[in-house]
C-alpha cells in the first residue's frame, strides 16, 4: 500500500470516528452472547461475526461491520434484483459492506443523516444502489 493511499484510509478513518464509535458499540453489546470480532485489512473495518440479533445480513457503521453469520464471503442479491427491477446476478455481501465502509470514510458523520434522507435500506437509497454496483464491478 502507498503512503497516499495509507494517508487517505487514515484521514477517513478519523472523519468517520463518530459513526465508529456506535459500530464498537453495538457489535460490543453482541460479544457476550457468541458474537466474536476480527480485523478485516481488505475491508478496512472491525467485523463482528455471529451477532446474535436482527433478521440476518450485515450493517456497517463507519469501518465496523456487524454481521448476523460467520462469514462475508457469501452470495446476497442486489437490493434491485430483491424488489423485483431487474435480474443481477448474486453479489458478493462482503464486497457490498465494504462499499459502505468507503462511502463512510467519505462522508464521515453526514453518511447516517443522508442515508437515511435517501430512504434508509431499500432499492430507493442511493447508498444501496452504489454499494450494489461497487460489488459487482469493484468500481465506483
Amino acid at each position: 500500500m502507498s503512503r497516499r493511499s495509507l494517508a487517505g484510509l487514515l484521514v477517513g478513518a478519523a472523519w468517520t470516528l463518530p459513526n465508529t464509535l456506535l459500530g464498537l458499540l453495538a457489535g460490543m453489546a453482541g460479544l457476550p452472547f457468541g458474537a466474536h470480532v476480527h480485523w478485516r485489512r481488505e475491508y478496512p473495518a472491525l467485523v463482528f461475526h455471529g451477532w446474535p440479533w436482527g433478521p440476518g445480513g450485515a450493517l456497517t457503521l463507519g469501518n465496523v461491520i456487524i454481521h448476523t453469520g460467520d462469514d462475508l464471503d457469501v452470495p446476497c442479491l442486489t437490493y434491485a434484483h430483491r424488489a423485483g427491477r431487474c435480474v443481477d446476478p448474486p453479489v458478493r455481501l462482503g464486497d457490498h459492506e465494504r462499499a459502505h465502509v468507503y462511502q463512510y470514510m467519505a462522508l464521515g458523520p453526514l453518511f447516517l443523516p443522508l442515508y437515511l434522507l435517501c430512504g434508509g435500506v431499500s432499492v430507493r437509497n442511493r447508498f444501496e444502489r452504489a454499494a450494489d454496483r461497487y460489488a459487482m464491478s469493484g468500481e465506483g
